[in-house]
């Protein structure tokens, strides 16, 4: 079997499935091989919609990021496959669910099977240079790249230690996102071949918790407030799996006041306070300088005013906000010099910009923070792309997406034979501006991380373009059933309801459908009729 790309490349036979690609049109596909399209990838972690102004404007003004989309696509149904931040990438550069790629969870310490195929791998074969700079989170080393360097675990905001291609380690003096983008730049700047087609995927640990600004954003947004959402005193009545979680923002012990809320003193000791003060010990003199002078006057007036009840929640909320929109502002500005540098090189007709998150994440809605669930601010995730020329899409793309859609797209793109293990689809109809009446009405989800942080329960389920069904099972075994249209904030689980026994009965089958056709073992231990 051969690979499909431009005859200027070498032919290389690598083990790609037997089916054809079928997607791409003949002339479709020769048309693709002549552009050789390059690809920048830029992902973050656990950057939500609600956050990004061309989907959301109550929060966030992201201009940059908002440039991406103007110029291009915004999918407005785009999901993951599991939202958690090394599971959702296994999914990502493999195109496949995360119990067909191995790697289900962060917390089993098992590593990413690096010896697998990925895309990375398959764009090397066919001619593409490719490199990553930033967050890999897999516990192996990359595989599939001529160069990357990347952060260990979550990295660190603050002159961070970097992994190198030849296994040292160095710290690196300055802000992570700053420094990711400055490696990514200086690469295209010093490519081997230029003549040669790219691959570059840009992954940022921002928007990942605890949220540290830069210190020449310090201070935004201290004199704005937001008031909380609406089912932030959400009572989870009806969905145990939702109350045994450990996520809400007015919980001390789930959202940590030091490691946080960054409200550091001398007598106050948490779970968390050495893990915060590691974090700012990584500072030097001058940056710890402006942390401090910025903080303290904030630490010293929240533990005299003593705030209690719905006030401290809002306190907190607002913070938590605050800090995660400072954190924005440098990774937005960072999309921005990534755009202005491809304008300025005469590369933007070339090249298909990608910008999307490891997942989704809550911002008060249901009074929490972090992710996990198959609910929709964690399972939706922002996706917006920059087409190049001869690609005629604009605007929204209302198809459901995933992100395991990812792979097999960047390979079409590419000229790529599409493997026939690869679960996802190809997104290339849709930038083509095509309509495919056959295109996907479900997605399935499936989380597999508990017990572990935050205590979500383990749960698996199916989405259609209105109601979305879970299964909460190993220590519980618990159905949730929603209607999104008459219920989008997911407050009421109508499984088992009068009046819903076709509904069920309909989704219950998607979702056994799903799991067949995904091949997750799952179905053997929790058959459906």
């Amino acid at each position: 079997m051969k690979l499909i790309y431009s005859a200027a490349a070498a032919v290389a036979a690598i083990p790609l499935g037997a089916a054809a690609l079928q997607s791409c049109s003949k002339a479709n596909a020769e048309e693709t091989e002549a552009k050789r399209y390059n690809i920048v990838y830029i992902m973050t972690d656990d950057h939500t919609a609600q956050m990004m102004s061309c989907y959301d404007k109550r929060y966030a003004h992201t201009p940059n990021l908002d440039r991406i989309a103007e110029d291009g696509v915004r999918f407005t149904n785009s999901f993951v496959a599991n939202s958690l931040s090394g599971p959702s990438r296994a999914c990502m550069v493999t195109g496949k669910h995360s119990h067909k790629n191995g790697f289900t969870d962060n917390e089993s310490g098992k590593p990413f099977d690096g010896s697998q195929p990925t895309f990375p791998k398959y764009l090397q074969q066919a001619g593409y240079e490719t490199a990553l700079f930033g967050k890999w989170h897999l516990i192996s080393d990359p595989t599939g790249f001529d160069t990357w360097r990347v952060v260990p675990g979550q990295g660190d905001y603050y002159n961070p230690t970097f992994i190198n291609q030849d296994g040292s380690t160095e710290i690196v003096p300055g802000y992570l996102t700053n420094l990711i983008t400055d490696m990514s730049l200086d690469w295209l700047d010093n490519r081997k071949d230029k003549e040669k087609p790219f691959c570059l995927l840009i992954h940022h640990k921002a928007q990942h918790r605890n949220w540290m600004a830069d210190t020449c954003n310090l201070a935004l947004y201290e004199d704005q407030s937001w008031p909380l959402p609406d089912n932030f005193f959400d009572t989870y009545e009806g969905r145990p799996a939702a109350a045994a979680a450990e996520m809400r923002i007015d919980d001390p012990m789930a959202m940590d006041i030091v490691y946080d809320l960054k409200m550091l003193t001398d007598t106050v000791n948490t779970r968390l306070t050495p893990t915060y003060k590691a974090f700012v010990g990584r500072m030097d003199s001058a940056q710890r300088a402006k942390w401090d002078a910025f903080y303290n006057p904030i630490i010293e007036e929240y533990y005299k005013s003593n705030l209690k009840g719905e006030e401290l929640a809002q306190w907190r909320f607002n913070r938590y906000i605050r800090d995660y929109l400072k954190t924005l502002k440098s990774l937005d500005d960072n999309v921005g010099r990534v755009l202005d540098y491809l304008k300025e090189h005469d590369l933007l007709d070339n090249t298909l910009v990608v910008y999307t998150s490891d997942q989704g994440f809550y911002m008060g809605e249901h009074g929490w923070f972090d992710k996990r669930f198959m609910y929709e601010e964690s399972f939706n995730t922002p996706l917006v792309m920059r087409l190049p020329k001869g690609l005629k899409a604009r605007g929204d793309i209302q198809q459901m997406v995933q992100n395991i859609d990812y792979a097999p797209t960047f390979l079409e793109i590419a000229g790529v034979e599409i493997p026939e293990d690869i679960q996802g689809e190809s997104l290339m109809p849709l930038l083509r501006g095509e309509n495919p009446a056959d295109w996907r009405d479900q997605l399935y989800y499936h989380y597999h991380e508990y017990p572990a942080e935050h205590s979500v329960k383990r749960h698996y389920g199916v989405r259609s373009d209105r109601y979305s069904l879970m299964h909460f099972y190993n220590d519980i075994d618990h159905w949730e059933l929603y209607d999104l249209q008459n219920d989008p904030q997911q407050m009421h689980n109508i499984y088992g309801k009068p009046g819903t026994e076709q509904v069920t009965a309909e989704m219950r089958q998607r979702l056994k459908k799903a799991m067949e056709q995904y091949d997750d073992p799952i179905r053997n231990q929790f058959p459906i009729d």
